[in-house]
Order: structure tokens, then C-alpha cells, then sequence
């Protein structure tokens, strides 16, 4: 479980940097064919893009944020409604991290 005061004092771009990182977690076990690995990465995904949407200061972020949640959630089930890879979204989130390590 995250500290949820930690969190809120990770920039943006830094919380989807770590959510980024398990989802590339995720992506491996995919690769590995371990779907129980797999899952509870998406599973502590989905806890952190969670509290993430509570940030007060990202209000306006919030669509984006869910919308992550439902691709991530369709990969989950391997419903395939979206057709979008684990790599893509890793991609997605990694980017974010990219800025945050250049602002520091």
C-alpha cells in the first residue's frame, strides 16, 4: 500500500513514471507468460493510477487518468477492445518520467 501524503507530493509526471514502471512490470510477465505476475502488476496499476485521480491538483487530469484505467482494465480481462499493448501504454506513462528526471 502507497502513503498516500508521499504520493501527493510526486509531480504528475512522476506518478505516471511509477505507474509506468508497473506496467512495464506487467509487460514482462506478459512476455514471460506469467499471467498471475502479470496481473498483480496491473493490479498495483490500477491502486496507484487510483490515487492518483484523488490528487486534488490534478482535477483536470482526471478524464485522462481514467481513460488509462480503462485500457489498462481491458488489457486486464484481455477483452482486446481497445487493441492497445502493454508496450504502448508503458510508453505513455514512461514518457512523463523522461520530463520529470529532466526538470530535476
Amino acid at each position: 500500500m502507497i502513503n498516500e501524503e508521499r504520493w501527493f507530493k510526486f509531480s504528475l509526471c512522476q506518478q505516471m513514471g511509477h505507474i509506468g514502471s508497473e506496467i512495464a512490470r506487467a509487460r514482462i510477465w506478459e512476455d514471460k507468460n506469467d499471467l498471475k505476475s502479470r496481473n498483480q502488476a496491473l493490479e498495483r496499476a490500477f491502486e496507484l493510477i487510483d490515487i492518483t485521480k484523488d490528487d486534488v491538483r490534478l482535477y483536470k487530469r482526471r478524464r485522462e487518468l481514467c481513460y488509462l484505467r480503462e485500457l489498462l482494465g481491458d488489457k486486464y480481462i484481455d477483452a482486446a477492445v481497445y487493441n492497445t499493448s502493454l508496450k504502448d501504454l508503458e510508453k505513455y506513462c514512461l514518457d512523463f518520467a523522461l520530463v520529470a528526471n529532466k526538470d530535476k
